[in-house]
């Protein structure tokens, strides 16, 4: 966004009363068939219960809300260990609801990496010596390049909270487990990383500017121009890139209404193979005649800022036993971009985890529908961003667009929906949902 952008925060606390989670675990994704993949894995007991690591077989499999996602979407994942390697490592009886498991899924390839997931305190009880019970884990992961990825069970951690608290972690033996999903992300839009920068901001008439680039389609050729507001201007040259992309070249500028300068591949600048606008002023030097007064207004440039109607949301409540869809309306969040120049600007949210009496509800349960109005004069127009999951990753509530000129006022809001499992403990579940400007 450059030095201008100026970031806020706001919070909101959602509440909710008379919600619940599954009895199997943390939120569970709609997911298609999941394939059961088996791996050799390696336990190490806590200390205290004096045997030797275990070698054993687990069975899991993974599965995903979406199958199809586009690049920049949020995808949440669901690791179900149905039957685990190791067991309960001392002969004395575990009660319900004292074991929490967390672990890795394996990302391969278009994209690879990880996603750390989790799951509840909850369990039947586990007889002495006995296996532990199967148990599902949940995560998220943004969806950064597209093409196949595939998702492969990890490493787990089985920790009980019973007397002691102990660890068991168990580790995949030849690492990667077996794929049990594959997600194929496309990407609609591709992202333009093209960019340049000037050497100086400002000079007289007729003074070179220095113009470097990076991201262009290697040995393209690149025209640099001047701009007036949205108009281009006379003044143009050009630079070669290189083989990475780069470029270094230098614009005359005389026209003295130069707001910016652009650069771009083609015979005319486009948003899909363009970059710019910087800004760049000429100073006007000319002489003032005999007999007349040079008369100078200034504009000052603002700020970025945002303001909420208020800090707490109500959801509305569900049957223990029933769940479903808790809903309420978003504070309504008014942006003022009084700052000018090129840059546009973006409104994101992300929520935690919702807790209550016992148990809690994943942060992925949380969804939104944006909306968002711009006022009458604006040079920006608001852009609501894509209904789906809000979760501890975060979306995007609303944005405006980098533009020759950028500004104005607007308002952004959403229609919220809690999805609440059936069998949640009755009581007042409550999350914090930070929206960050910038």
């Amino acid at each position: 966004m450059g030095s201008t952008t100026r970031r806020r925060r706001l919070v909101s606390l959602l509440g909710v009363t008379a919600l619940a989670v599954t009895a199997g675990g943390a939120l569970a994704c709609p997911a298609g068939a999941a394939t059961n993949v088996d791996f050799a894995t390696h336990c190490i007991p806590p200390a205290v219960a004096g045997i030797p690591p275990i070698d054993g077989t687990t069975t899991a499999n993974v599965s995903v809300d979406n199958t199809s996602p586009k690049v920049g979407d949020t995808v949440t994942v669901t690791y179900k260990v149905v039957k685990p390697a190791a067991s309960n490592p001392t002969a004395i009886s575990l009660p319900a609801d004292i074991m929490t498991p967390t672990g890795k899924v394996a990302l391969g390839g278009a994209q690879t990496g990880s996603v750390t997931v989790a799951g509840p305190k909850k369990n039947d009880p586990v007889a002495g010596n006995a296996a532990f019970p199967g148990f599902e884990m949940t995560g998220t992961f943004k969806v950064t390049a597209p093409g196949a990825i595939t998702l492969s069970p990890g490493d787990y951690n089985i920790h009980t909270s019973y007397i002691l608290e102990l660890d068991t972690p168990c580790t995949v033996t030849n690492p990667p487990a077996p794929v049990s999903e594959t997600v194929t992300a496309t990407d609609a839009n591709p992202v333009n990383e093209r960019d340049i920068s000037l050497g100086s901001a400002s000079g007289k008439p007729g003074d070179s500017v220095t113009v470097t680039g990076s991201k262009f389609t290697p040995g393209a050729t690149v025209t640099l121009a001047g701009r007036s507001g949205a108009a281009q201007t006379a003044d143009t040259a050009t630079a070669t890139a290189d083989s990475s992309g780069a470029f270094s070249g230098s614009l005359v500028v005389n026209d003295k209404t130069t707001t910016g300068v652009v650069a771009f591949e083609g015979s005319a600048y486009s948003d899909a193979k363009g970059a710019g606008p910087k800004a760049y002023v000429v100073i006007d030097d000319t002489p003032i005649p005999a007999g007349s007064q040079k008369l100078t207004s200034k504009v000052n440039a603002g700020s970025l800022s945002m303001t909420q109607a208020g800090d707490s949301v109500g959801l509305s409540a569900v049957d223990y036993g029933t769940g479903g869809a808790s809903n309420g309306d978003l504070n309504k969040v008014t942006v003022k971009d009084f700052r000018g120049g090129p840059a546009g600007w973006s409104l994101t949210g992300k929520v935690t985890d919702f807790t209550g009496p016992g148990a809690k509800i994943d942060a992925g349960a949380l969804s939104w529908t944006p909306a968002c109005a711009t006022k009458a004069g604006s040079p920006s127009t608001c852009q609501a961003g894509s209904p789906g999951t809000v979760g501890s990753s975060g979306a995007t509530l609303a944005s405006t667009p980098n533009g020759t000129l950028t500004g104005g006022e607007f308002t952004a809001d959403a229609k919220l929906v809690l999805n609440v499992p059936a069998f949640t403990p009755p009581g007042s579940y409550s999350g914090v949902l930070t929206l960050t400007l910038s």
